[in-house]
């Protein structure tokens, strides 16, 4: 008899949960089930391995974005800054976001740039440097849209819906592939200036493809603590976002989280590039508390609203306008 999978507590208490046996239909799926439970009602982050996810597609999407952002500042701006493709490549420099404006706090931009793709926003023309930077982000991309699928499953049957029942609202969702670049810090960031600032993601879910290095994620605990992020190889970093966390009437948390400035007596290199994968539903998307959220006398925290009023408000905070 196989024994069920158990979730393993990384020191800095977000647990480690091998979705393998639920994606494959095996003994533990229901394990792993109680377990991603857990961790969204306690902190709203788990990591996952045995996603099957594509080392080689990763890989592949990784290096070609960092040879675009190793490409001088100026071919860099020429490109992306257009809105008149859909399905077109978005360049954001440096400072051009502030996403702890997010949560009424304001900052210098942060210190990152980014690389940005989604099948239904727009974009601009695909820079023909480096080549095969736009396949690479398509195929990568299908790798996300498989393992979204799966984890909407398990949040299914966690809350005790039909395991399909979130899919309408993602025939034509709105998720994003962002590819973030965190430079050096040669010289010493502004005051308040972080590589990310505090901020909550806006959506259902992200899924982050990290990496060690100094000045990484931070998790914030309910009660105030900044914890480190473990960052573990070939593991994807789950966390839930605002728009769910409405849907689910609190219950299910969506946690600030920042990207800290490395130490300034740091040793060897700090630069750091991460992936997150924006899970979003359809711009029509009506975000109302779910039954199993509402039942036996629950009242419903907020009014229905559409996801697409609800993004663009969110947006607006985060570029300043």
């Amino acid at each position: 008899m196989q024994t069920a999978p158990q979730a393993e507590a990384t020191d800095q208490g977000i647990p480690v949960i091998d979705v393998g046996p639920f994606i494959r239909g095996e003994a533990g799926a229901d394990a792993v089930v109680k377990a991603i439970e857990t961790a969204c009602r306690d902190t709203g982050f788990f990591l996952v391995t045995g996603h099957g996810v594509s080392p080689e597609r990763t890989m592949r999407l990784y290096n070609l974005a960092r040879a675009f952002f190793d490409l001088p500042e100026d071919y860099k701006r020429g490109h992306g800054r257009g809105t008149a493709l859909t399905g077109g490549m978005a360049f954001s420099p440096i400072a051009d976001e502030a996403l702890a404006a997010t949560k009424g706090i304001k900052t210098p931009g942060d210190y990152k740039e980014s690389l940005n793709f989604g099948l239904r926003l727009k974009g601009d023309t695909w820079p023909d440097q480096p080549e095969n930077i736009e396949s690479a982000f398509r195929d990568y991309f299908l790798e996300m849209e498989t393992l979204a699928r799966h984890l909407r499953r398990i949040f299914c049957q966690a809350i005790g819906l039909e395991p399909d029942y979130f899919e309408p609202a993602f025939e034509n969702h709105l998720s994003a592939l962002r590819v973030i670049n965190y430079p050096e810090q040669d010289v010493d960031p502004l005051p308040g200036q972080l590589r990310a600032g505090v901020h909550s993601d806006y959506g259902f879910m992200t899924i982050l493809r990290s990496e060690a290095s100094s000045g990484g994620l931070q998790v914030q605990t309910r009660d105030g603590r900044w914890l480190d992020a473990p960052s573990i190889d070939g593991a994807y970093v789950v966390n839930i976002a605002d728009a769910f966390m409405r849907w689910s009437n609190d219950e299910w948390v969506s946690t600030p989280h920042r990207v800290a400035n490395p130490p300034r007596n740091k040793k060897g290199s700090s630069r750091r590039q991460s992936i997150p994968f924006f899970v979003n539903p359809a711009k029509e998307t009506l975000i109302s508390c779910l039954e199993p959220f509402c039942a036996n006398g629950k009242q419903a925290k907020y009014e229905p609203i559409t996801y697409g009023d609800y993004i663009e408000l969110k947006t607006r905070q985060a570029f300043g306008r």
